[in-house]
């Protein structure tokens, strides 16, 4: 049995727990992914994360396979059915980043297993949800074990009463109503029921450049992107939007190729950028020349300190091209317990003149039972008076942590970008592999990061540093970068 962690090249070693040897030499097998846990399981393991694993015919085992024989099913997986793999998910280039990143924590926890780990990575919020939320969510929950208390499926686009709330409470003097919000488990998700389901498999698509990963990823898999271009680090079918510090993180949109859909996302994830209402008036007037659909991610707009736009439809004649996707994860600490949703404006047409809310609609129908009742219930209590005051002294929390990383990168005399409206850091260091950046600093700090090429190429040379953690690793992590640089 083969265990190949990704990220790591062909004969590499991958470290071995509690004395089973293993290689990590690659074959041309059937490669299946499955939980670490399972086979962990199998070996009387315990671990958590991902793994490649490839069975094969002559399977290469554990050299004391003979005293592991509960494993020994797993080599005799040599069937292959006849169905082929999907093009486009070939056409993926390595694992998706966040799960690179969970093993590449892993491998360092083995490599030193008395570091203390410090994860200002992959953006998962740290601090508890407001007793007034949990209160609500544990009080619906409860009345599920009673007669009169018990519900079962909701409406696919959410309870009425949420959407109202949220159309109130977020988009108050825009126009949207609250059929017009549908409520789902969480803005990721949203992202790939529009690529999958929604869009018309030609569609050309633009993202910014650098952006969030799950826009480049869902376009592979939905089979629009083109072939992977090594040269370039770009797909040959996407159409990417220069966002710099040198053009102030906005791309020329003079310049700017055609696209059917434009991804955009302020405040940035990656750069923490906040884009303006002048630039996205650019935006919304360059849609409407060019006949396309914008799909605005808000997910971080609670995080605005300044008066940058926390809507699109803050910009006159928004709602005639845009459709906007938003979370609960990042301003109520939902990151495990999953809410967010999606707005799609009555204007909102296709050529034909047909609207695409219709099509939403039966989609989220069709597709999705609707969110948990429970989380609902939570989401209801965060938009009430008490509770989003309760909610935004989190945020503020989250604020301040980012201040204080944003000082200790400059105070060492690097260029810093985000941290104003985002609870993201961006920072430069000129003529170096954001891979190599990311593993010196997890090597000599124990401090989990994220190189800037994984959300594209305009992300080399750059880091990503979350500002989600407790304000004690905070302070740590500060103390220990000045002892690096």
């Amino acid at each position: 049995m083969l265990i190949e962690p990704s990220g790591f090249g062909e004969d590499e070693n991958f470290p071995s727990p509690d004395g089973v040897e293993f290689h990590t030499r690659r074959f041309k097998f059937i490669q299946i992914s499955l939980n670490f846990t399972c086979i962990a399981g199998l070996l009387g393991m315990k671990f958590t994360r991902r793994v490649k694993v490839i069975f094969s015919c002559k399977t290469i085992l554990p050299k004391d396979y003979e005293e592991a024989p509960h494993i020994k099913y797993a080599s005799q997986v040599c069937h292959c059915t006849k169905v082929s793999r999907s093009v486009n998910m070939e056409n993926l280039q390595n694992e998706y980043l966040f799960p690179e990143i969970f093993m590449r924590e892993f491998v360092h926890t083995q490599k030193y297993p008395h570091a203390r780990l410090i994860r200002l990575g992959v953006g998962n919020t740290t601090e508890p949800i407001p007793d007034i939320i949990t209160s609500s969510m544990a009080e619906h929950a409860h009345a599920l074990s009673t007669v009169q208390g018990y519900r079962g499926y909701g409406a696919e686009q959410g309870h009425m009463e949420l959407r109202r709330a949220i159309a109130e409470k977020f988009y108050n003097n825009m126009g949207i109503e609250g059929d017009e919000v549908f409520v789902s488990d969480g803005a990721q998700c949203d992202i790939s029921r529009l690529q999958q389901m929604l869009l018309g498999s030609n569609v050309t698509v633009a993202v910014q450049d650098p952006s969030f990963p799950a826009y480049i990823d869902s376009t592979v898999i939905a089979g629009r992107a083109g072939r992977f271009q090594e040269e370039t680090g770009k797909y040959k079918n996407i159409v990417y939007l220069n966002c710099m510090p040198e053009n102030n993180f906005f791309p020329d949109l003079s310049t700017a190729s055609r696209a059917d859909i434009i991804f955009f996302c302020s405040p940035n994830n990656p750069t923490g950028n906040a884009a303006s209402q002048q630039q996205l008036k650019q935006l919304v007037e360059f849609a409407k020349a060019n006949g396309s659909i914008i799909v605005y991610d808000s997910s971080y707009a609670a995080y605005i300190s300044d008066d940058s736009p926390r809507s699109i439809y803050e910009i006159p004649g928004a709602r005639e091209v845009a459709i906007e996707v938003s979370s609960f994860s990042k301003f109520a600490g939902f990151t495990g317990v999953r809410l967010g949703w999606t707005v799609v404006p009555d204007e909102l047409l296709y050529a034909n003149g047909f609207p695409v809310i219709k099509d939403y609609n039966r989609i989220v129908c069709t597709c999705f039972n609707g969110a948990s009742n429970i989380a609902q219930a939570g989401g209801l209590a965060c938009l009430s008076a008490e509770g989003y005051q309760a909610i935004t002294t989190v945020v503020d929390y989250y604020k301040e942590n980012a201040k204080i990383i944003v000082d200790t990168f400059r105070s060492l005399g690097l260029k810093v970008y985000g941290g104003k409206n985002a609870p993201y850091i961006w920072v430069h260091f000129p003529g170096l592999s954001s891979w190599d950046v990311f593993n010196e600093i997890l090597e000599k700090t124990d401090i989990v990061t994220i190189p800037g090429k994984g959300f594209g190429p305009g992300g080399e040379e750059y880091i990503r540093v979350g500002a989600f953690a407790h304000r004690e690793s905070i302070l740590e992590a500060s103390k220990r970068l000045k002892t690096l640089f």
